[in-house]
């Protein structure tokens, strides 16, 4: 079993930066991908940014490269989502995600994300 909370949100002005993060429970936490969705008001939540267990293999939505980085600490249980240059378009709630499996892979997308957390919003203004 793993909970994931998320923190970091808020209202920030365009061309400005937050950083989200998620804590894990458990022991368990360094053998999950990890991964950031976001949902903004009326549309379907999308995959934002994942990455694999230890780190080494992260992607992208195409439309964020070079804006958000993710990134993860295992001695703290920790995911982080680095978001500069933020937009209002970035304005959603953004969810953490784990899953032993990659999260942008066949199985994930037919049986659904394992864990999720609640969600942190941001807003963006313009």
């Amino acid at each position: 079993q793993v909970q994931l909370v998320e923190s970091g949100g808020g209202l920030v002005q365009a061309g400005g930066s937050l950083r989200l993060s998620c804590v894990g429970s458990g022991r368990t936490f360094s053998r999950y991908a990890m991964g950031w969705f976001r949902q903004a008001p009326g549309k379907e939540r999308v995959l934002v940014a994942s990455i694999s267990w230890n780190g080494g293999d992260t992607h992208y939505l195409d439309s964020l490269k070079g804006r958000f980085t993710i990134s993860r600490d295992n001695a703290e249980n920790t995911v982080y989502l680095q978001m500069n240059s933020l937009k209002p378009e970035d304005t959603a709630v953004y969810y953490c995600a784990a899953d032993l499996n990659p999260l942008y892979s066949d199985y994930v997308l037919k049986h659904g994300i394992e864990y999720w957390g609640k969600g942190t919003l941001v807003t963006v203004s313009s």
